[in-house]
């Protein structure tokens, strides 16, 4: 597949039909609902699978690959990322931002660099951006305007005020 986006990962195993749950990067609340074709990539392995169904349960995308039909060949899929042609990816609105956009961002703030984005956490408030510091140190940042004052995903960069001590606590 040439001119490849990531749009996601396979978390786990879902039932024992070979269903798979899903973490999808997308603005779209369906967007499972259009996928076709899907690259799933873990290790040094990937293979293109048909979406035979797709669906929502408990607020998460839920799907079933024709081909994948145990609970054994789904969790073998555990982890690995999920990817589309770049013809079909979808673009984020205005003020808004995809994982792989951010990832690999510079965080700075007054005092000079924090760190280089390394990924994004969801855990029901603001998203975190997963910040690897110079030290080697994680920090997780809130990804809110408050404390996003600039986002230049062209130039890489994502500028910062942070709360005080929050760069103390980590």
């Amino acid at each position: 597949m040439s001119g490849e986006v990531l749009i996601g990962r396979v978390m786990r195993a879902r039932g024992n039909r070979g269903e798979v749950l899903a973490e999808l990067d997308s603005p779209d609340p369906e967007r499972e609902q259009k996928l076709r074709e899907v690259l799933l990539r873990k290790g040094g392995e990937s293979r293109l699978f048909r979406v035979e169904k797709a669906w929502r349960h408990d607020g998460r995308p839920v799907l079933k690959f024709e081909g994948i039909d145990s609970i054994s060949e789904a969790e073998r899929w555990a982890g690995a990322e999920l990817v589309v042609p770049e013809d079909q990816r979808q673009r984020p609105a205005e003020g808004e931002f995809s994982y792989q956009e951010l990832v690999g961002c510079e965080v700075v703030n007054a005092g000079g660099r924090i760190g280089v984005v390394s990924g994004l956490e969801e855990f029901g408030g603001p998203p975190l951006l997963r910040v690897e510091a110079a030290d080697g140190r994680e920090i997780l940042i809130p990804f809110a305007r408050a404390i996003c004052k600039e986002i230049d995903v062209a130039a890489k960069i994502i500028r910062v005020e942070l709360p005080e001590g929050l760069l103390d606590t980590q």
